[in-house]
């Protein structure tokens, strides 16, 4: 009796989610959506980020967002997102690296929280992810968040899939971007209450990736007992990226490339020496951490104290 039901539970599931494909309106399919603002023109561009500094300052706090609070000042917050539109091509191309690389990975961070609260609250979508694998208040229920919903950019529409693959991973040489963009989930590396600026780059994206690796529940668990060690899966899916800057140094042995240059990664910015020296000189089963795909909100307990 049992085994029927939850047959028919299944059967329901289907046929709910069927239905749910022909009902949705067509442009959710196969149309772009955007989410752009308008092009606005300006010769100058505040490369010290204040709008955006103010508001990481007032509405993240422990790397968690309180999106409530840029929903209350969208206004602030949208004339930041159109400062980011109006930047001429041509004046980009002319800034320094270090400019270049804090705009993106700030375009990055703020265009995912504007995907966020432009559908907040989160609810869940009758897609096989939205109802199968992702929590409900997941970015992942957004359907096309990376590769549909556009933003402007330098006066052109972007995705986010296109800022982080085509841009950020292509065109700069730095793997630790991978560390400072967020994607509006708990296991994602912290989302900064201040915002990338040119003049500190350096000491934030290594502070970045130390905040990162040295979080056991999110970049990296060494278990000395049994011999394991689990990274976070962003290593898996972009471990690659890691091997021009840290694929040389032959600090561990026995493992594939990509394995290596993740370990010196890591041992670079792990903080314990004891671990450090622990995983140089032990062979270890590498495994990867579960993803927490939950958003990564405040909830009503959290303080600037806490």
């Amino acid at each position: 009796m049992k085994q029927n039901t939850s047959k028919i539970g299944l059967i329901v599931i289907l046929a709910l989610f069927l239905v749910s494909l022909l009902i949705q309106p067509a442009q959710n399919s196969f149309t772009i959506i955007s989410y752009g603002l308008e092009e606005v023109k300006t010769d100058s561009f505040d490369h010290s980020y204040a709008t955006y500094n103010s508001l990481l300052k007032r509405y993240v706090i422990n790397a968690r967002v309180n999106y409530e609070g840029f929903i209350n000042s969208r206004a602030e917050f949208e004339t930041f997102l159109r400062a980011l539109g109006s930047v001429d091509e041509n004046v980009f191309e002319s800034w320094t690296e270090e400019q270049r690389l804090a705009f993106w990975i700030n375009a990055y961070n703020a265009f995912t929280i504007k995907a966020i609260i432009d559908h907040y609250p989160i609810k869940r979508s009758f897609t096989l992810v939205g109802i199968f694998y992702a929590p409900s208040d997941s970015i992942l229920q957004i359907k096309g968040v990376w590769t549909k919903l556009q933003f402007r950019a330098l006066g052109n529409m972007v995705t986010l899939e296109e800022i982080e693959h085509e841009t950020l991973r292509k065109k700069f040489n730095e793997p630790r971007i991978h560390m400072a963009i967020n994607c509006a989930s708990i296991s994602c590396p912290d989302l900064r209450n201040e915002a990338y600026t040119p003049e500190k780059l350096e000491e934030q994206l290594a502070d970045a990736s130390t905040n990162f690796v040295n979080n056991p529940d999110k970049g990296v668990y060494v278990n000395e007992q049994s011999g394991k060690v689990k990274l976070s899966k962003i290593f898996k899916w972009f471990g690659d990226d890691f091997i021009n800057n840290y694929g040389s140094k032959k600090l561990f042995n026995n493992y594939s490339l990509k394995e290596n240059a993740v370990l010196n990664f890591t041992s670079e910015y792990i903080e314990s020496e004891e671990v450090k020296e622990y995983l140089m000189n032990n062979k270890l089963k590498i495994g990867y951490l579960g993803y927490d795909w939950h958003l990564n909100e405040q909830t009503d307990t959290m303080s600037p104290s806490s």
